[in-house]
């Protein structure tokens, strides 16, 4: 699979991340609306590590699916700012044995293997084949 398909799969996985706490429930994506509206009109309620990160992350991640070729640094640093949440929202659902909560954040976890796995053959492949260029030589 190319960068790009990867990324946008990371992207959409991330959104449709379920939470719930107390007696609220919300899908990341509205989560991630409602932080940008009061980003817009009161920056002081979402300034915060947790409100912050997967926020960035996830421009990111949109930054990177402009790019030509997406950049390993910006892929990673998405899957860390991201994960950050994503790691808490899956620990509080085991923890409550919401199945839905859990199993909602798999997908982000699978997709960020399947990059890394991809960054990792691409290193493999440039070095052996600067091995075997050198080789010629």
């Amino acid at each position: 699979m190319k960068s790009k398909i990867l990324n946008g799969l990371l992207l959409l996985s991330s959104l449709m991340v379920y939470m719930e706490w107390s007696n609220q429930h919300r899908i990341m994506f509205q989560a991630e609306a409602e932080v940008l509206h009061a980003l817009l009109f009161a920056p002081k309620s979402v300034l915060h590590p947790l409100t912050l990160l997967p926020l960035l992350g996830q421009l990111l991640l949109i930054f990177t699916l402009i790019q030509k070729t997406p950049g390993k640094g910006l892929t990673y640093f998405s899957i860390f700012a991201l994960g950050i949440l994503i790691v808490l929202v899956f620990v509080a659902g085991v923890l409550r044995l919401n199945l839905i909560q859990t199993l909602s954040t798999l997908p982000f976890f699978v997709v960020s293997v399947l990059i890394v796995i991809r960054f990792r053959r691409q290193k493999k492949l440039q070095s052996e084949a600067a091995y075997e260029s050198e080789r010629r030589d």
